[in-house]
């Protein structure tokens, strides 16, 4: 028979769960569906899903689980790849699940990330994920966020700009026509973008190429 796991307590009502007391860098973060299009929501297969085609059992308490006020979070690592999962109830222990894939626009997102979840629990290579960043458009995100923390803390637009840039590259004269200059203010406004909510795009990619 099935046994549900005891709840872990805490009820946090982030949009992702995550743990407060520690670091990015130091902790995994879960992710909601609403937000990362490549979170797989599933819930406990029905009667007629158990009865068909055998196949192998999705162990969710095999993974990093974290409670929300949203549910169930929970992260995989399958071989070399996390797969990020939901479930709006408690994970059971010996249950069957199946994907829930509504027809909306992140349909495509959610039946790859299933698919490739469902590769890997066959002993099967995942495949490359649904979306990936450019490493142009990596080091840029990155040179943003680095201008908008050296903008937070005081420095002005050449101050920013020496920093990122190196002092070498900022004339003596001319700097408010200079084209690092331009460069610089364009990068601390996309910094700003990004804290304020723009990181979500990043979330919720189009179309895979094909």
């Amino acid at each position: 028979m099935a046994k549900r796991l005891p709840s872990s307590g805490g009820g946090g009502a982030s949009a992702f769960a995550h743990d407060p007391q520690r670091s990015f860098d130091e902790q995994i973060i879960f992710w909601a569906p609403e937000v990362l299009t490549t979170v797989v929501a599933v819930t406990v297969a029905s009667t007629t899903d158990r009865n068909s085609a055998a196949g192998p059992l999705l162990d969710l308490t095999a993974g990093q689980v974290r409670r929300a006020a949203d549910g169930w979070h929970i992260v995989l690592r399958i071989g070399a790849t996390d797969h990020r999962v939901w479930s709006k109830e408690p994970p059971v222990v010996g249950a069957s699940y199946a994907a829930e894939l509504p027809f909306n626009g992140d349909l495509e997102a959610r039946a790859y990330a299933a698919r490739r979840l469902w590769r890997a629990m066959n002993g099967r290579a995942p495949g490359p994920a649904f979306h990936k960043l450019s490493k142009q458009r990596r080091e840029r995100l990155s040179a943003a966020i680095r201008a908008l923390d050296a903008h937070s803390a005081g420095g002005s637009y050449r101050m920013t700009a020496e920093a990122l840039f190196g002092k070498k590259r900022i004339p003596d004269r001319a700097w408010k026509t200079h084209d690092l200059r331009n460069r610089t203010v364009r990068l601390v406004q996309g910094g700003l973008a990004l804290v304020r909510g723009g990181y979500r795009k990043l979330l919720r990619p189009g179309r895979r190429d094909k």
